[in-house]
């Protein structure tokens, strides 16, 4: 079959397709004709670094989400030819993942998709990114239709599919980005106000202004202002890493979480077949579409990844198989 595989650091001129062996099922897994993928943050990290920890096994075939139809299935609820999809747990590190015409992904981790109306490359466009905005909205920050939610890292893909899923909840939205030139599309994703995120948010908002709920996803660079820039009572999510800023250097968690200020976090390594069904459900009751920048057939891989790598995608973006 034909793949991409990583064997060291490697720069999107030189993602190339070469023949692998198709993989072979085995009980517990499910093998998955490849439809679509979406791109993610976290395979350029693999790419450009990561590849070199001893956790990653190697070579590897990159990819943490695809959506498919089953291939071959020795599980008896898997069914040749039925529509599934696949993300996270261990995907594209512990072991081969979607950048391949077939994947091999445990039964776990495979889920049954009962969409109507969406094309594949809609479908590729939900996994990952509106798995980690849901689970970050209403599992770590409580989301509720009363609250203000301010999105910081707004622009990425799950910072634009937190704005659509809160707006469409009722919620008051804020979205903060580095620059002005985004503004409309995030407006039309249903932020009720933008701001430049320049400076820090803490010392420049006013009491009236502070949000319920922040989603942070820029990271550490950014976490102890969100913590302070949130209103008593409010919960501050750390979901994205997109300042490239990993770990926070002597936290002190007395004198930093203020008093009355929850801190909290998402790791999407966990998704359940339940939450990918109230997902489908939700964006088909309220009507909205997957948020998708760009397509790109599978031989073009290269030049996608260099549009994630240089932040000029506006939303999702989708290779096709």
């Amino acid at each position: 079959m034909k793949a991409i595989q990583l064997f060291k650091p490697t720069e999107t001129k030189d993602m190339k397709i070469c023949e692998v062996e198709k993989p072979q099922v085995k009980e517990g897994w499910v093998l998955v004709k490849v439809k679509a993928f979406g791109l993610n943050h976290s395979e350029v990290i693999l790419r450009q670094f990561e590849i070199e920890n001893d956790y990653i096994t190697k070579p590897i075939i990159p990819g943490i989400e695809c959506v498919g139809e089953v291939e071959e299935s020795l599980e008896e609820d898997f069914v040749k030819g039925e529509k599934v999809c696949a993300l996270m747990g261990g995907m594209g590190r512990s072991f081969n993942g979607s950048y391949a015409e077939y994947c091999l992904i445990p039964k776990t981790h495979c889920f049954h998709l009962n969409a109507r109306e969406l094309s594949w490359t809609s479908l590729a466009a939900i996994g990952e990114t509106y798995f980690t905005a849901w689970g970050s909205l209403f599992e770590s920050l409580n989301l509720t239709k009363d609250d203000h939610l301010l999105v910081r890292g707004a622009t990425s893909t799950v910072g634009q599919a937190s704005i659509q899923i809160a707006s469409a909840l009722g919620c008051r939205v804020t979205a903060m980005a580095r620059n002005d030139s985004k503004f409309d599309l995030l407006k039309s994703l249903g932020a009720t106000d933008c701001k430049i995120d320049n400076k820090p948010l803490s010392t420049s908002i006013k009491e009236e202004d502070k949000p319920t709920k922040i989603l942070e996803l820029i990271g550490p660079k950014t976490l102890r202002d969100s913590l302070f820039a949130v209103k008593k009572g409010g919960i501050v999510c750390q979901t994205g890493v997109l300042g490239d800023m990993f770990f926070l250097e002597n936290f002190e968690p007395i004198k930093e979480i203020p008093n009355g200020v929850f801190l909290s976090s998402f790791y999407s390594n966990y998704p359940t077949q339940e939450t990918i069904n109230d997902i489908i459900t939700f964006l088909e009751k309220k009507n909205l579409k997957p948020i998708i920048s760009q397509t790109f057939a599978f031989e073009d891989i290269g030049l996608a990844h260099q549009i994630l790598e240089e932040g000029k995608s506006r939303g999702k973006i989708v290779i096709e198989m």
